[in-house]
This record gives structure tokens, sequence and C-alpha cells, in this order.
């Protein structure tokens, strides 16, 4: 049964705990500068970061990211730094 238990633990390890990063609108914020901030931490196109922002814009949220829990915790900080609002999900 160990054998299994340490496949697992291998496994779990190099997938890591999978998270989501959300960001709500605001009405302090302009398109240029969530625009930029997303370019600054998913690493997008101007167009998906574009995108993005006008579903944050209509439907007041939007999952900007999606992987593993580290890098999202990476990009809800770069968000941060302007004082967007957003929210890590695991």
């Amino acid at each position: 049964m160990s054998v299994g238990f340490e496949v697992e633990e291998k496994v779990s390890s190099q997938i890591g705990l999978p998270a989501k990063v959300i960001l709500y609108n605001d009405d302090w914020h302009t398109f240029d500068e969530v625009i930029n901030q997303l370019i600054k931490a998913i690493k997008c196109d101007y167009q998906t970061a574009e995108a993005l922002t006008w579903e944050v814009h209509t439907k007041g949220k939007a999952v900007v990211f999606e992987g593993d829990l580290s890098e999202a915790l990476k990009v809800a900080n770069i968000l941060e730094e302007i004082d967007l609002s957003v929210e890590v999900y695991v």
C-alpha cells in the first residue's frame, strides 16, 4: 500500500493546487489601467486583456487566471499593485 501512497504524493506535488483569480469591477480604474495591469500580470496580448476588461465591466467580475496556486497568488499580487479588487479561489 505504501507504493500507491508514494505515487499519489509525487503526482499531487507535481500538479500543484489548482486555483482561479477573479477580478472585480470598480468605478475608479480606467480601462487602460486594467488592460495594462492584466498584460503585466498574466502576460497576455492586448486583445485578450481588453476582452477580459470588458467582461469585468459588463458582468461585474471575470476569471482572469486559472492555474497553480503559487502562480495565481503572483497574478493576484500584481493586479493588487494598483488596488484592483481580486480574489483567489482554490
